[in-house]
């Protein structure tokens, strides 16, 4: 068994590099959030993990360090496997281990396999299973099967050899089941002899394995029938609350709950009781989260997901979509158009396909192309492209000829060169990807890179991380470098406000190589503007 050694006050001897630059010598430089050099750390492999955690894979041990980068405390001869907060799974060899992302070892490394949930473990060793507890502060053995996992409840759920299931965590872990699922985060689904129940985080029952059918519908909620009565229920953590019940017959059809009374449909339900009652309706359709319901008398309304009316039942549409600022596309007929609130048409039917207005733009096709119109009726961008998308702080993306691009609402192209793809990141910048290369555009099209690094990333305000080859640099979004491509790798702990960058004296060429090749990119750039 490796041991582990805490040093609460000894550090690791920094390697300070003077001003002579060895070829094979990596180094890590730190610099504060205004990038100026604090010091240079000694070798090895940081990695950040969560806002917090730092450890360092040097010579075979893992070492972590504290908010000065300094060790407090090593383990011989292991390597970090996964970080799943607050756990910390270490690899030797075949064998894992764990610790708290405090640094305190919880398990040795001796097990053929660990999973984490909150303050739990679950390890095994060959057949037998191994529960630690971190408010207990122990490991204990929970028994011998064929299979166990985290339930996502807490409990564990197992098999034994025989194919029977079994709740080693409960009160009574020597119980059979026929089944156990987990379908939602606070509940199991149990199937005994005597028919169906639930079974909350405790292991205990809140509804007795008693029922006939149960189904989940979304978060706590099920939808079950004991033999002719029909139950709504919210699965709570010490009870199941039926919010509805009924013996007239409720059925899930096209993702969609309905009631019939005495035969006839008369209500859409929700997860926990009436979502519309209504008399003559025909049949419910989901649209998203929507509802379009189809009467007798041949309207059709859109429902939202409250309960309220978007489109009042008009007898001009079929089919009626999600819409936004206060327009709704609608197939009339063989065609598509736009209507409003009360189902007046206020944009001609005239379209093979149409998508929700954004900025005052909807996209719209005829045949193959698309383009764009306003909710005066008018093209205000005509039809021209192959796959259109919405705007967003004035810009859109679009394909024309294979080729991805940018516009403005005047249908102007933003970027010079159009790529392969185009697709937005989650803070509103644009990827660029062509020919296996990456670049980068603000929220407003302007352009940050081209596409010419192998990976591009925002880290944050005017800090983008570029690799090309083996070599990390920053630029900000203006494509100026604010550090060379001239590292291995970079970290930016946001926690301390420090960025991290690994020197490697060979990968200099080729930040020379690439700064050459985006000064052209933005000079090209820079003669357009002018």
């Amino acid at each position: 068994m490796r041991k582990f050694h805490p040093w609460p006050f000894l550090v690791v001897v920094f390697l300070l590099i003077g001003n002579i630059e060895k070829a094979n010598c990596q180094v890590w430089e730190v610099f504060d959030k205004q990038l100026n050099l604090e010091k240079k750390i000694s070798n090895g492999d940081i990695q950040l993990l969560g806002n917090s955690i730092r450890i360092n894979n040097w010579e075979n041990d893992l070492l972590f360090l504290g908010p000065d980068y300094e060790s407090f405390a090593t383990v011989d001869s292991s390597s970090l496997y996964q970080y799943l907060e607050p756990w910390i799974i270490i690899k030797n060899e075949n064998k894992f281990g764990a610790f708290h992302e405090y640094g305190e070892q919880v398990m040795p490394t001796v097990y053929d396999e660990i999973a984490t949930y909150y303050n739990l473990l679950l390890a095994r060793k060959g057949n037998a299973y191994f529960v630690y507890d971190r408010g207990k502060r122990t490991t204990q053995p929970i028994g011998t099967f064929a299979m166990a996992r985290f339930a996502k409840n807490g409990q564990v759920i197992a098999k034994r050899e025989d194919g029977s299931f079994a709740l080693p965590l409960s009160e009574n872990p020597d119980h059979r089941y026929i089944s156990l699922s987990d379908p939602c985060l606070d509940v199991i689904i149990a199937e005994e002899n005597s028919g169906l129940g639930l079974i909350n985080r405790e292991g205990d029952y809140i509804l007795k394995p008693i029922i006939d059918e149960i189904r989940h519908l979304e978060e706590n909620y099920f939808f079950a029938r004991n033999e002719a009565e029909y139950l709504l229920i919210n699965a709570l953590s010490t009870d199941a609350d039926i919010r509805y019940n009924s013996f007239h017959k409720i059925s899930l059809e096209h993702d969609v709950l309905v009631e019939y009374i005495h035969g006839r449909l008369r209500r859409i339900m929700k997860n926990d009781g009436i979502l519309l009652d209504i008399v003559g309706m025909d049949s419910v359709r989901k649209v998203g989260q929507h509802y379009n319901v189809h009467f007798k008398n041949q309207k059709t309304g859109l429902l939202n997901p409250q309960g309220k009316w978007e489109v009042r039942p008009t007898l001009s549409a079929q089919r009626i979509f999600p819409g936004s600022e206060g327009l709704f596309g609608a197939l009339m007929g063989e065609k598509f158009g736009y209507i409003n609130t009360s189902g007046d048409t206020i944009i001609d039917p005239v379209f093979d396909q149409v998508k929700p207005f954004s900025e005052g733009f909807a996209e719209v096709k005829k045949g193959q192309q698309w383009g764009y119109v306003n909710p005066n009726n008018e093209m205000r961008i005509p039809f021209s492209f192959e796959k259109a998308g919405p705007f967003s702080n004035g810009v859109a993306i679009v394909v024309k000829d294979g080729r991805f691009n940018l516009i403005n609402q005047q249908g102007e192209m933003l970027l010079e060169n159009s790529c392969e793809q185009i697709s937005k990141t989650g803070t509103g910048y644009f990827l660029l990807e062509n020919e296996g290369l990456m670049g980068m555009a603000k929220p407003d099209g302007q352009l940050i890179s081209p596409a010419v690094y192998e990976e591009i990333r925002r880290e944050g305000p005017d800090q983008v991380l570029v690799r090309k080859g083996d070599a990390y640099g920053i630029i900000k979004e203006n494509g100026d470098f604010i550090l060379p491509l001239h590292y291995s790798k970079i970290l930016f702990d946001k926690e301390n406000d420090r960025i991290l960058a690994k020197s490697k004296g060979s990968v200099k060429a080729a930040s020379e190589e690439i700064a050459a090749e985006h000064s052209q990119g933005q000079k090209k750039k820079k003669n357009k503007g002018a």
